[in-house]
């Protein structure tokens, strides 16, 4: 009986590691940014019903650092590079708003399809948009539903435009965010975010990382 245990979750974890990488893969060929619908597309694919084998999004997440490590090479390095910088003139043209990066961008695990997303925070909402009319930015208004802490879930303001043919997710959060950040939909832990102090030190430090590579 205890064999038979042992054998049953050793397939399990094996069929969740497979799981992982497949739902990863669709992530960085599909453009699929949606942890959950990727596991759901790599069961039908792989033919794994058991909820039991699901991967966590943690694990997907780092199935899809190592296949990106893997596959993607120097481009990978290039484009999130790109995207870091170009966040960092966004925040500096929002810095009134106390701007945080946040998402694959400041995670590294941004390919071709992520966009720069950005939290800012303001106890008037509007106040987001009234500055992006005024400096002429057609941002497009939506709404996004964030889990605060483990009881409070809020719809927050998203604006979203273009800039740099590249794509910037701008979530605007009440000032008490700033001190706690929403949680993240992978881990459903304080959400990682950076300010643009700590995004120049984390752009320098790639810089030495791939002067030493060289």
């Amino acid at each position: 009986m205890h064999r038979a245990r042992q054998h049953a979750a050793t397939q399990t974890r094996e069929r969740r590691h497979r799981l992982a990488h497949e739902a990863a893969r669709l992530m960085a060929e599909g453009g699929i940014r949606d942890y959950h619908q990727a596991k759901l597309k790599a069961a039908a694919r792989l033919d794994i019903h058991d909820d039991a084998s699901l991967p966590r999004n943690a694990e997907i997440e780092d199935a899809l650092r190592e296949y990106q490590r893997l596959f993607a090479g120097a481009d990978h390095g290039s484009q999130l590079r790109q995207r870091r910088e170009a966040a960092l003139r966004a925040m500096e043209f929002l810095r009134g708003f106390a701007p945080r990066l946040c998402g694959p961008v400041l995670d590294g695990t941004a390919d071709a399809n992520s966009p720069v997303q950005l939290q800012v925070h303001s106890e008037d909402a509007d106040a987001v948009q009234r500055y992006f009319d005024e400096h002429g930015v057609p941002a497009e208004s939506r709404t996004r539903r964030m889990r605060m802490d483990r009881e409070r879930v809020l719809d927050v303001p998203v604006w979203v435009f273009s800039a740099e043919e590249l794509t910037f997710d701008i979530a605007v959060l009440p000032y008490d965010a700033l001190r706690q950040p929403p949680l993240s939909a992978i881990d459903e832990k304080p959400m990682r975010r950076a300010s643009a102090v700590q995004l120049r030190e984390l752009l320098a430090e790639a810089e030495i990382e791939g002067y030493l590579a060289d």
